[in-house]
């Protein structure tokens, strides 16, 4: 199944050059008055080994179909991330390694999907849009309503995100997984 550069999401197994990759990480980027690409980056699930690729924006990528099984993330245990089946309650482990960035956004019962080629698990899909407490940020400013300040704030699992001024530590915000950016107040 093919799709456009820009729809490519941490975790997707898709197919580069004749092999199955798992994407790690994507960056839209749009340098000045050039056009805008996709940097991701990518590791080879055969092989194991991690490049990066530019894609042009209306490249199309090679969505590998593979078996997706609704999943809910129960725990972190070191590098090793517990997900549960919903429907029978079995438990599948992953390491961080099989992950890569998509682990900043595991919340405790985040629902999911893992994806499985040949029985073995080689990726997770992300739900679009991911609700996370903010655990350390300067304190917020009541007059910064309609600024385009922003600030760091950490994240419940160590994910940090530029947030707007006003913004408070222990708010709930909605985060988008794909470019990892603020969108709102939850």
């Amino acid at each position: 199944m093919a799709i456009p550069a820009t729809q490519m999401r941490p975790g997707m197994i898709i197919k580069h050059n004749g092999e199955l990759h798992s994407v790690f990480k994507v960056e839209h980027r749009t340098p000045g008055n050039l056009r805008a690409f996709i940097q991701a980056k990518l590791r080879n699930l055969r092989t194991g080994a991690m490049y990066e690729h530019r894609f042009r924006s209306p490249d199309p990528i090679e969505r590998v179909i593979v078996d997706e099984i609704a999943m809910e993330f129960l725990y972190a245990d070191g590098d090793e991330y517990v997900f549960m089946n919903t429907e029978n309650y079995e438990q599948t482990t992953l390491n961080a390694e099989t992950l890569g960035d998509a682990v900043e956004y595991l919340i405790a019962n985040l629902p999911i999907k893992v994806s499985f080629f040949d029985g073995v698990a080689v990726g997770i899909d992300l739900p679009q849009i991911v609700e996370m407490t903010i655990v350390e940020t300067e304190p917020g400013l009541k007059s910064a309503t309609a600024s385009s300040v922003t600030k760091p704030a950490k994240m419940e699992t160590g994910l940090i995100v530029q947030v707007p001024a006003f913004i408070n530590q222990g708010d709930k915000i909605r985060i988008d997984t794909a470019e990892g950016a603020y969108l709102s107040r939850a």
